[in-house]
């Protein structure tokens, strides 16, 4: 039963809900269960979960939803996850710790993308949900926001020892959401009426003393300029100490990280610079893009105007050990980098981004990348500009001084495949994709 996973890099963000409660521990986890489910089937509405997965996956019913529980069980804990198979994508969590541990009753909903909730009524339906699963479970603190924007402020741990994040929690106002459920351990710590007092758009008292706070009507606009100013008013209500422009530029330089940069890379690196932003969290990837806008290479030097002739008694021995070479690099990587076996542009290309992705040249030790890997590249690309651009090998005993001929220069690929293998900079400097580029037009 295939599923789609919301967390598929692209442009959209996510909107993530956290949530850890306490449970009675005495009952039946049927009986226990029972309000999380009825909520989430009452109001989820289009991003309502139709797949289950225990040990296998099945439809979404209760029933299942027993028996995923009950196959996932052992001796403190058990979970499962819910997905849907259509858009929106939906990876959300249930998980629950017994005793000796302290009983918890997990929640985790990421949901793409984030404009679903840019509907009031979407939004209302959540909140609807959240004050039903507050009101049973109880919790310290819970919330809903964009994934992007809690990256960005440092969630979960904001600046503090990870150590330290775990045994204290969120013993204090470090941030806002878009919606967010104050235990009522928290309440007290900032006051009362303090709390019911925040200017925002929802602030209710739960019957078990925590307190739901929404800040706007819903959560896709949460980077606007107004939306920014109630936060930054609301957070700074419930922090005193805090200092309101302060707080309002923070925030609106987390929504100015966020504005969309059109990509404008460098032609002859642009098949691998574009699949990189994708590999950065959401809320790294407009910088990151900007910055690959700016990268320009250095231009090649790995050619010679005039050859350098042949000084090997045997050319045919010494082409059969660049094919074994080259033949041993794509044994070594062809499940990774299935084009390898190709020998076009695009198989340079996941080259590069295989490498850079791997970050081969920091993980690898010198010496096997010396005497293995850049040998056996270097043999690669010769081939590939030999196959694809009618190069022709001139050869020399001294393995970095062997050329290929194309067009009036001689190229010199296992130097390249040497400087390529320096360093994770080193594989944007002298990229695969680059040099192949280069030589091409100087093919006749």
């Amino acid at each position: 039963m295939k599923v789609l996973d919301a967390h598929d890099p692209s442009v959209d963000d996510n909107f993530l809900f956290s949530f850890e409660g306490a449970f009675d521990q005495m009952a039946e986890v049927e009986r226990e269960v029972a309000p999380f489910l009825q909520a989430l089937v009452t109001f989820a509405g289009k991003w309502m979960p139709d797949v289950v997965r225990g040990k296998r996956r099945r439809k979404f019913s209760r029933e299942n939803v027993w028996e995923s529980l009950k196959e996932r069980r052992d001796e403190n804990s058990t979970s499962i996850g819910l997905f849907r198979a259509h858009s929106p994508e939906l990876d959300m969590s249930l998980s629950l710790r017994f005793p000796p541990l302290a009983p918890k009753l997990r929640i985790w909903i990421d949901v793409k993308p984030l404009s679903l909730f840019s509907e009031a009524e979407e939004c209302r339906r959540f909140i609807e949900m959240v004050r039903a699963w507050a009101t049973r479970y109880p919790t310290q603190y819970a919330s809903a926001h964009s994934m992007a924007d809690r990256e960005l402020a440092g969630f979960p741990h904001f600046g503090r020892e990870a150590e330290v994040s775990r045994r204290d929690g969120f013993e204090k106002v470090y941030e806002l959401c878009w919606l967010n459920v104050f235990g009522p351990k928290l309440v007290e710590r900032v006051g009362r009426e303090r709390m019911l007092s925040t200017p925002a758009h929802l602030v209710e008292e739960l019957p078990n003393g925590s307190v739901l706070l929404v800040l706007w009507p819903t959560t896709a606009e949460f980077s606007s300029e107004e939306s920014r100013v109630a936060q930054a008013r609301a957070h700074v209500h419930l922090r005193p100490d805090l200092d309101f422009d302060t707080v309002l530029r923070t925030l609106k330089e987390r929504s100015a990280a966020l504005v969309p940069v059109e990509p404008s890379f460098h032609p002859d690196v642009a098949p691998f610079l574009s699949r990189l932003p994708d590999e950065f969290s959401i809320s790294e990837r407009q910088r990151k893009i900007d910055e690959l806008n700016a990268f320009r290479p250095p231009v090649p030097e790995e050619w010679l105007p005039v050859a350098l002739p042949s000084d090997v008694a045997n050319p045919e021995r010494v082409l059969e050990s660049y094919g074994d070479l080259s033949e041993g690099l794509v044994a070594a990587l062809h499940t990774q980098v299935p084009s390898i076996t190709d020998e076009t542009a695009e198989s340079l290309t996941d080259l590069d981004f295989y490498f850079w992705r791997e970050d081969f040249p920091e993980r690898y030790t010198r010496e096997l990348i010396d005497s293995h890997t850049a040998p056996a590249l270097g043999a690669y690309l010769g081939d590939v500009l030999v196959r694809r651009l009618g190069g022709t090998w001139v050869l020399r005993q001294k393995v970095e001084e062997s050329q290929v001929r194309v067009g009036k220069r001689v190229w010199l690929p296992f130097l390249r495949a040497r400087r390529y293998m320096q360093s994770r900079q080193s594989l944007l400097d002298y990229s695969l994709t680059q040099f192949f580029h280069e030589v091409e037009r100087y093919r006749p």
